[in-house]
């Protein structure tokens, strides 16, 4: 993609915000700087627009400048996103902190407040329904080409289209007898992980070579060819898949990210613990895979008769000692509390039916006997 090269800005206080951008940014990646270097641009513009009178750092002032430059953003049309204007405040701070300690200005730090800076809206998780779920694998499993393959992988891994578009040629690592997993290279969050996949993943892999010996692009240890960028090669993904959502007459707007949010609820509903999905997806914080979730009132009934039916609480703990058993009603005790916990150790092995519903009415009445046994032994 070409950028569009600007003119420099004419504006005299130009200079010394440049120089503060290249001190605190020496460490940063390049589309880092250039954020930095568009918010600065962004706000010199407005203030040669507005306050042609300031030509000096201490001339800046929180009103009418700063606060008039905010005002500004918020009444463009058409309107900023909200993360588009934290953005644009949270960038200038660190310019403004640089100039106040390099210009011995201590005023300028303060120009942007903490309570400026909105919250940042709470994002509700954004699962595809089971039915468009349903509706898409089906027609990439159709299709069978190179984009249904890459959205099963990323729908059935749950990593991201970027990490996808990153993945080397050998990235399926066995792990075992007939265990098979992932290498995810470093992604977003800068790190990378191993994610534990099945057959049908491993036959998704394999075909996904076959396209890529199939590409007249040379080899370069991808397992994805890259006909130019990567940004080239996301923007042919998303753009087969909003062909796929047309010709199924989708009208809700589905992007990639989506599917990584419903393998996320999957493996929630599948048993898989906090810590474990943070894992396989990569994240380094618990607040972020929480965003994640989508916590349906079903789910909220079926883990509430899975906690009736198997009160881990309430488990009756083994009570048969090594040495003889107690005489009279103390050992007829231990021997019904012994029997109560095999009783309930082999009713949750069983799978649900009509043997484990007729255990739960036996398991019942040995409660009740043991509740009788002990109002005897109660003088």
């Amino acid at each position: 993609m070409k950028r569009v090269h600007r003119p420099p800005l004419q504006h005299p206080l130009a200079p010394l915000f440049a120089r503060a951008i290249d001190s605190f940014s020496a460490a940063l990646n390049p589309e880092s700087i250039r954020h930095y270097q568009g918010t600065a641009r962004n706000f010199l513009s407005y203030l040669g627009a507005n306050h042609p009178e300031v030509h000096r750092l201490d001339q800046l002032r929180r009103e009418p400048h700063i606060l008039g430059w905010m005002s500004c953003l918020r009444s463009q049309v058409p309107p900023l996103v909200t993360a588009s204007y934290m953005g644009r405040l949270i960038a200038l701070r660190p310019i403004f902190s640089e100039l106040a300690w390099s210009e011995q200005l201590a005023e300028l730090a303060h120009l942007i407040r903490r309570e400026d800076i909105p919250r940042r809206p709470q994002r509700c998780p954004r699962p595809l329904s089971p039915e468009q779920d349903e509706l898409l694998q089906q027609e990439f499993l159709r299709r069978n080409d190179l984009g249904g393959n890459v959205f099963l992988l990323i729908r059935h891994t749950g990593m991201r289209i970027g990490e996808c578009a990153d993945l080397s040629d050998d990235c399926l690592r066995s792990t075992g007898p007939n265990q098979w997993a992932i290498h995810v290279p470093l992604g977003k969050l800068k790190t990378e992980r191993m994610v534990p996949v099945d057959s049908f993943v491993c036959k998704l892999v394999q075909r996904l070579r076959f396209f890529r010996f199939l590409d007249q692009l040379p080899p370069d240890g991808r397992l994805l060819a890259r006909p130019r960028t990567k940004d080239t090669l996301l923007h042919c993904f998303r753009d087969y898949l909003h062909q796929v959502c047309h010709s199924l007459g989708l009208s809700t707007r589905i992007v990639p990210h989506q599917m990584r949010h419903t393998y996320a609820t999957e493996m929630l509903r599948a048993g898989v613990t906090l810590p474990a999905l943070m894992k396989l997806l990569g994240h380094t914080s618990a607040d972020m895979t929480m965003q994640y979730l989508d916590v349906a009132l079903q789910d909220l009934q079926r883990e509430f008769e899975l906690a009736r039916s198997k009160p881990r609480h309430l488990v009756p703990q083994p009570r048969v000692p090594s040495a003889p058993l107690r005489p009279g009603l103390d050992g007829l005790l231990d021997s019904l509390l012994a029997a109560q916990h095999v009783l309930e150790m082999f009713r949750r092995a069983l799978p649900d039916g009509t043997s484990r519903h007729r255990l739960d009415r036996l398991s019942n009445r040995l409660t009740k006997i043991i509740i009788e046994a002990r109002k005897l032994r109660t003088p």
